[in-house]
């Protein structure tokens, strides 16, 4: 009878030095990770499964790439799960790694190879999956059984109408020690109705909001909680669209599942102090909202505008009341910016107190409108290896060079964090992460970058051979943006940002 082990990595990505980056401690597991391996059935036809979780940010040695060498007893299937564009390289090299030592079967997926053109790199012994795992792995597997994978999946159709009502399994003991604390991450809601022109969300999940039903999540934290798991992620993009908000809040209250939570919300949570109420009494920590300009014009260049700033000191008000951490997500670099109007965001920052605020340059991301922009005008330079966020890609911002936004960035950090810990009144959590925070950002480190203690284990040097002779590349051509099919656009057509969530009874 045949067995199948199925390989599941999340790739890490190569440093500016050129070392893959590897942490002691990671902040959180990858949740692509387990959703496909909870995804994954005991067996294909006769073949039984065994499925190998590797998120290689943790990982502080190479023994996990003994399973990229051929095995004589098992069908070896190599999936790189989660890869965005400034991993690609790195999913790439391990693929080429694993074909080099006898394994078939290597598939590559995630938010780079669904929104971003693969084709010269398609039929060279490696596939691409361009569509969600609810859509195609099943038929992968079933290839990897039957000895062949086709050299793309999905191809026309990103997006599953509806979502599978999946149990997420935790992570065991010993996976969950890889990190700061034990943590998982979940798929509530999955969508975004929104269409903000630099982000990657809608390209990757579609502006149409789906979930699958309440119980396969109740069920989902459950067993977490009984795996020791003490934090949870909602790392939906925009928890308060989920229609059936209230209705999983209050089970999850009910049920005393008492789990505190991390929750993404966009800044109309600023109308509906109701759920507001209801996220703190669930046990919710931390909202990150993405409130990204204090400059009303920007914000409506942007495609952001349902964002309104004056607004946001009621976001903090009401979840300073709730017990929640309001998180302020903050970009710096639109090209209407410059280093006065930085340094303003900032001390508007401060006027608001926020407790916990994340700064990021803002970089072109494939497969977004403004990539697609920035691409015709020349304003995207080709690969860069002295970058800075380890992305493959790099820009022009037509006010500030790059230095000069990066140490503004780092600027923001330690300004914010060093007047947040003048307050004698900061609690315990508070203090510690703002001390953390200012001390990593005057390093130069982005706070929010991986985890913690930086390990130097191998480098892209030790794998470029490979690629070259696998893909006859050095590096990966400047992409292309995959054009959506017909019927990805119709079910983003359907999608309506005025979504309301409904109030459901206290009990399901």
């Amino acid at each position: 009878m045949a067995q199948l082990r199925v390989v599941l990595i999340k790739p890490s990505k190569y440093s500016v030095d050129g070392s893959v980056e590897r942490f002691k401690k990671g902040y959180m597991p990858n949740a692509t990770l387990w959703h496909i391996a909870s995804l994954t059935p005991g067996r294909v036809g006769k073949a039984a499964i065994e499925v190998i979780t590797v998120d290689e940010y943790v990982w502080q040695d190479l023994s996990y790439l003994r399973w990229l060498h051929h095995d004589p007893d098992v069908i070896t299937l190599l999936a790189l799960v989660g890869v965005q564009s400034h991993q690609f390289h790195r999913a790439l090299d391990l693929a080429a790694y694993a074909r080099h030592h006898g394994v078939r079967h290597c598939v590559i997926g995630g938010p780079h190879p669904m929104t971003c053109d693969t084709t010269s790199l398609q039929g060279r012994g490696v596939s691409f999956a361009l569509a969600e795992a609810e859509l195609i792995w099943q038929e992968i597997l079933e290839d990897a059984v039957a000895g062949e994978l086709q050299p793309v999946y999905g191809a026309g159709r990103r997006w599953a109408d509806e979502l599978p009502n999946i149990v997420i399994n935790p992570p065991s003991q010993a996976d969950l020690a890889r990190y700061g604390a034990p943590v998982l991450g979940l798929y509530p809601v999955r969508g975004c109705p929104y269409r903000c022109n630099f982000c990657s969300v809608i390209k990757i999940s579609g502006r149409q909001v789906r979930n699958p039903d309440i119980e396969s999540t109740l069920e989902s934290l459950r067993r977490a909680k009984h795996a020791g798991v003490k934090i949870i992620k909602f790392v939906s993009d925009n928890f308060n669209k989920f229609p059936q908000v209230r209705e999983l809040l209050r089970a999850m209250i009910e049920e005393n599942i008492d789990l505190p939570f991390y929750c993404q919300c966009d800044t109309q949570i600023a109308k509906d102090p109701e759920l507001v109420e209801l996220l703190g009494r669930a046990r919710c920590y931390e909202m990150f909202v993405g409130v990204e300009s204090f400059n009303r014009k920007t914000l409506k260049a942007a495609g952001k505008h349902h964002n309104h700033p004056k607004s946001y000191a009621e976001i903090v008000r009401l979840c300073n009341i709730a017990g929640i951490r309001p998180h302020f997500s903050n970009i710096i670099g639109f090209p209407e910016d410059d280093e006065e109007e930085i340094r303003h965001h900032v001390d508007v920052l401060k006027t608001l107190r926020p407790r916990v605020v994340s700064f990021y340059i803002l970089t072109p991301i494939p497969g977004t409108e403004q990539y697609d922009d920035f691409l015709a005008t020349g304003m995207i330079a080709e690969k860069n290896l002295d970058r800075f966020d380890g992305s493959c890609y790099t820009w022009s911002h037509p006010k500030l060079p790059r230095k000069q936004l990066e140490d503004l960035l780092y600027h923001s950090y330690v300004n914010y964090y060093g007047f947040l810990l003048k307050d004698k009144n900061l609690p315990d959590d508070d203090l510690r992460f703002a001390t953390f925070c200012r001390y990593t950002a005057g390093l130069r480190r982005h706070p929010m970058a991986g985890g913690y203690d930086r390990l130097k284990i191998d480098s892209m040097t030790d794998y470029s051979a490979l690629r070259q002779q696998a893909y006859d590349i050095d590096y990966a051509p400047l992409p292309a943006s995959l054009r959506l099919s017909v019927h990805d656009d119709e079910l983003n057509r359907r999608a309506d940002w005025r979504i309301k969530v409904h109030s459901a009874p206290a009990t399901i």
